[in-house]
């Protein structure tokens, strides 16, 4: 990590919720610090949920300069004008990917704890790729353990950006930071977060700050 490259936020909708009630808790928590993206993953909702969320939320984060992805679903990724798409660890047929959401499009891999995987990312042509899970999670509890050896590794050797991912919280996202994380992904951290989501991310950024 150095000065001129701080560790940033990535917000992660939470996998449910009212997007008409949750606009105004976005706005807030956008405007309560520096976030660089949200990815919007609704794993259960239809479509036309997914397209309705997405025209609702996507206004919020623009007017604040926060990159919009879609998880899993380039098509609607280009449908709606996304910034990007985030794919699945068997998502990538994966440059094929860039025929439907177009060159100027991020897309980020989720990689688990694989170098293997994450290597074949970057020689395809991924604009990040995402290691996880580093702790329990709630959004995802059958997935695999990272190891934030893996974060430094990536750091050291690559130009391309990691995002860790995976049950990170504001007391614990330190390690992570320090491991040389560009990002950190973050969904019940934020969302759950007992004193509010806008607290959430004020505390988040004290943190990276801390450390940058």
């Amino acid at each position: 990590m150095t000065d001129s490259e701080p560790c940033r936020l990535y917000l992660i909708t939470p996998p449910k919720f009212d997007p008409a009630a949750f606009r105004d808790v976005l706005a807030r928590a956008l405007d309560a610090g520096d976030v660089a993206c949200l990815q919007i993953r609704l794993p259960e909702a239809s479509d036309d949920e997914i397209r309705a969320a997405t025209e609702i939320l996507q206004p919020v984060a623009v007017e604040r300069d926060v990159a919009v992805l879609m998880d899993g679903r380039p098509d609607l990724a280009a449908e709606l004008g996304c910034d990007g798409v985030h794919l699945g660890l068997d998502g990538m047929a994966r440059m094929q990917v860039r025929e439907i959401v177009g060159n100027r499009a991020t897309v980020g891999v989720s990689c688990g704890n694989s170098r293997h995987l994450a290597m074949s990312a970057a020689e395809q042509g991924a604009d990040y790729v995402s290691f996880g899970a580093f702790f329990p999670s709630i959004t995802k509890p059958d997935a695999g353990r990272a190891d934030p050896a893996t974060l430094i590794w990536w750091s050291e050797i690559f130009e391309i950006p990691c995002v860790a991912v995976g049950g990170i919280m504001v007391d614990n996202c330190r390690p992570l930071i320090e491991a040389g994380a560009d990002f950190l992904a973050v969904v019940s951290g934020v969302w759950d977060y007992p004193d509010g989501p806008d607290a959430a991310v004020r505390t988040f950024n004290e943190t990276i700050a801390s450390v940058a």
